[in-house]
Parts: structure tokens; sequence; C-alpha cells
């Protein structure tokens, strides 16, 4: 007997088993290649001096550092030569990114390479998020096939950079599974089988960025004050990088959330590249995900449909005890609540 496998069970034998898509073979292993070469300069970042600012924003007036634009161009370079995309959406670029009709294929993929990367140039987890849709029939593949609801997203995933480097996937109907990379052959290998949220609950933690409580509605603040009393109070788990909180709360259970606020009225993640891929995500594996309050009633965040590529909303994700603590709160106030 020996410690290797010899019927290793890998991401692209995954995707070919349960899609039997050739194409979309190619583009998870694309994004898995971008994400070999992210995860390498994240590891590298002091070495190779790649800590510090770029001295550029990007799309939404972050600024940006130096390996926002390294992932980014390995992120872009990757499916641009895949032969499979007709036009990228990267949080990095104010515009979409027509590929050359000679290398195009039919998915449209919109991406945020290095998620958190505000906290990189302290060693704290960083992770990547994308969500792929095929272009409209009859399309040529513009942006405008991006800019539709979550409904007809058809695969969503996020990569933790970490202790370990995980990758978590869904397509639609087919459950929610993680994926490790194994730097002995280079590959991701199946690892978390259908990823589900605890059917108690699981750990009751809170997730929440609590310097913006000031700008909150107040049933957003009431529930967090629910949260944090009690004889047995939630514990407080916020790291900031949205890859890192989500991954926690599907494994431990608990609640996530980044609410609109006086501040930010749509809320601060942005739609394509944050809110729909996770929510996909978190709501296969059997949890909730909402946009709390928003523009007059609450709604599903895979119900929203983006008006512009770097469009936003607000997010309160996880499990269904916790959800309901933050509904009841809407419902006191006299809001329409869905049944959870």
């Amino acid at each position: 007997m020996t410690d290797f496998d010899s019927d290793c069970k890998t991401l692209n034998r995954f995707v070919m088993t349960n899609t039997r898509d050739h194409e979309l073979v190619i583009l998870l292993n694309a994004i898995a290649t971008s994400c070999k070469l992210i995860s390498s300069a994240v590891q590298r970042a002091g070495i190779a001096q790649l800590y510090g600012l770029a001295g550029e924003m990007n799309s939404t007036g972050d600024d940006q550092k130096k390996l926002d634009v390294l992932s980014n161009d390995m992120m872009i370079n990757a499916l641009v030569n895949s032969g499979v995309c007709c036009v990228l959406v990267s949080e990095e670029n104010e515009e979409p990114i027509q590929i050359p009709e000679s290398k195009q294929g039919k998915y449209c993929v919109a991406f945020d390479p290095l998620d958190g990367s505000s906290n990189i140039d302290c060693n704290v987890s960083v992770g990547t998020i994308f969500s792929v849709y095929a272009k409209v029939e009859g399309s040529k593949g513009t942006a405008d096939d991006l800019l539709r609801s979550g409904a007809d997203c058809i695969c969503a995933g996020y990569i933790a950079y970490s202790s370990a480097v995980e990758m978590v996937i869904t397509f639609k109907g087919k459950g929610v599974h993680g994926f490790c990379l194994d730097p002995t052959i280079g590959e991701f290998v199946h690892t978390r089988v259908n990823m589900k949220f605890p059917e108690d609950g699981g750990k009751k933690i809170y997730s929440a960025n609590e310097g913006n409580s000031s700008k909150w509605d107040q049933e957003i603040k009431d529930a967090i004050e629910l949260f944090k009393s009690g004889a047995k109070p939630y514990a407080a788990r916020y790291v900031g990088s949205m890859v890192a909180d989500i991954h926690r709360t599907i494994l431990y259970g608990g609640i996530y959330l980044y609410p609109a606020d006086a501040k930010s009225p749509k809320g601060k993640l942005r739609l394509l590249y944050e809110g729909i891929p996770m929510a996909m995500i978190i709501e296969q594996a059997g949890g909730v995900a909402s946009t709390g309050l928003f523009k007059g009633k609450i709604q599903r965040v895979l119900d929203l449909v983006p008006e512009q590529i770097h469009d936003k909303c607000p997010i309160i994700m996880g499990g269904k005890r916790d959800v309901q603590v933050v509904y009841d709160q809407y419902k006191k106030s006299g809001a329409d609540v869905p049944a959870l």
C-alpha cells in the first residue's frame, strides 16, 4: 500500500463527468491555471516586492494594489487564450473586455481577480470570485449577455488562498463542491463533496463590518444586537475578505452581512462578480442569500438584474436559523417577509 491515489478525482475530471461540456472543461481549466499563478504570486509577494499600491484605481474607485494588477492580467490572459470566451468583466477594468473574434467561444465570465486585496500587505487570506454565463443565442457576445439575473448563471465559484488553496464551485442543480490544490501534482483535487450548511445551523457566528453600524437600518442594528445578547451570544468573526468570510460561514454556519446603509444605499459589493456567484453557492449549499430590505422590498440576490456591469447590491447570507433573526426584525417593522 502507498499514500498515492491511483484514481485521483481532479477538477477537470469532475467537470467533464458532471457536465459533458468540453468547452466548460477548458474554461474551468483556464480559471484553475490562472489561480495557480495567482497563488504563486501571493506566496512570493514579499520576496518579489509585490506589496503596496500600483498607483491606479479600479472600476469602482478603490486603490489598486500591485497584486490586483498582476492577478487581473493573469486571469485575462488565461481566459482570452482559452478559446471558449467571448466577453470578460473584471472588477479591475472599467469597460468590458471584448475577445478577438478569432479566439471567441460561447462563455461570458465576470470575476474579481483578488478579493480582499486590502489585506494582502499584512498576509491575511485573499481570494478570487467568478461567475459564468453563456451568451444569448444569436448574440455576438457583448456585456449585455452578462446583464441577466443569477437564474441564468451556469457556473459560479471562488478560490481561497490561505494555508491551503481551495476552489469551491457549483453548477446549477449540481450541488457545491470543493477542490484543494495538491502542489505535488499541480492539480485541484476533489476534497469536499456536496458541501452543505450544518443542519442545526452550526456555530453561532455573525460576520459584519460594524464600523458601518451607525449608518445601518434600524432592523439590521436590532438583529446584530440580538446576536450579541442572550445567555450564549454569537461570536463575531470578520476577516474583511469576502471569500474567507463566506467559506467559513458555509463550513461552520452563521451569517455574513454587508447591508445597504445611508452612505451606500445600493450596498457596496458588486453584483456580477461578488453577489451573484456567492448567492448561487450559498443557496445550493442550503443557505439563504438575501438583499435585506432593498428598493422597498426584501429580495433574493439571484433575482436581481444588473443594470450595468459594476452594479452593486446589499448582502445578507447565511443559514436559515440566522437569516430568520434578521427577517424577524423586518417583520416587526411591517415589511413583507418571505418564508424561509
